[in-house]
C-alpha cells in the first residue's frame, strides 16, 4: 500500500485507528499537499502527530539508560553476593575458633 494514488482520508482514519500513527500521518501529508486548504486534514494529522508525540514519550527509543541502570544493579548484586561469601566465611572460621 505505498500507492499515493489510493491514499484518502478514510484510509489514513483507519490506520490511525489500527495504531500505525506514522502511516496515517504520510497519508494525511500527503494529502494536504494536493489540498492545502482542507481544515479537516489538518486537524486529523494535528491529532495522530500528538498520538505519535504521547508514545515517543511513553515508549522511549533509546534504551541506554535502562542498560546502565540495569548494569548498576548487576555489579550491586554481584558485590552484595561476594559480601555476603565473604561473612558466611568470616563466621564459619569464627565458630572454628570457639
Amino acid at each position: 500500500m505505498n500507492e499515493p494514488a489510493f491514499y484518502t482520508a478514510t484510509m489514513a482514519k483507519v490506520f490511525a485507528e489500527q495504531g500505525y500513527l506514522e502511516k496515517s500521518a504520510q497519508i494525511y501529508r500527503y494529502l494536504l499537499k494536493r489540498e492545502p486548504h482542507r481544515q479537516e486534514l489538518k486537524a486529523a494529522l494535528l491529532q495522530v502527530e500528538q498520538k505519535l508525540d504521547m508514545e515517543k514519550k511513553t515508549h522511549p527509543r533509546d534504551l541506554t539508560p535502562l542498560f546502565e541502570k540495569w548494569l548498576s544493579l548487576l555489579l550491586r548484586y554481584r558485590n552484595l553476593q561476594k559480601l555476603k561469601k565473604l561473612q558466611n566465611t568470616t563466621l564459619n572460621q569464627t565458630s572454628k575458633r570457639v
